[in-house]
């Protein structure tokens, strides 16, 4: 089954207007549509660079309590966070997921293994 929905903690989270400090979301796959549409905004075609802070508030479908996500969120987090949030997009949808298949180099023995980036910590068995 296609896994579409990936779960992450943010470094160090997004602080709200009210001291909430949130850090646990989740991001889904982008579609084309995600990565087309903000071609059309104003922000993006004024400074290209603002085209990742659109991108990612359409594909973070959680981020703490917060009800919604939006660009003034995105332009709010540490750059820690939107660092992290950039490589997680990176992976997941070059990928599809953020597992690597490997070999190991002793018995040649294939199998796949979770990834962990910044701010995050590996599973533990």
């Amino acid at each position: 089954m296609l896994q579409t929905e990936f779960p992450f903690t943010l470094p160090n989270g997004y602080v709200d207007g009210e001291g909430n400090l949130h850090r646990d979301g989740v991001m889904r796959l982008a579609t084309a549509y995600d990565e087309i549409a903000p071609l059309k905004d104003y922000r993006v075609q004024a400074n290209p660079g603002y085209l990742v802070v659109i991108l990612l508030s359409r594909v973070i479908t959680r981020l703490g309590s917060l009800e919604q996500v939006t660009p003034k969120v995105i332009e709010s987090l540490f750059a820690a966070d939107f660092a992290f949030l950039q490589d997680l997009y990176q992976t997941v949808n070059s990928n599809g997921h953020s597992r690597l298949l490997v070999t190991c180099p002793h018995c040649e023995q294939e199998f796949e293994v979770e990834t962990a980036s910044v701010g995050e910590s590996p599973a533990t068995p």
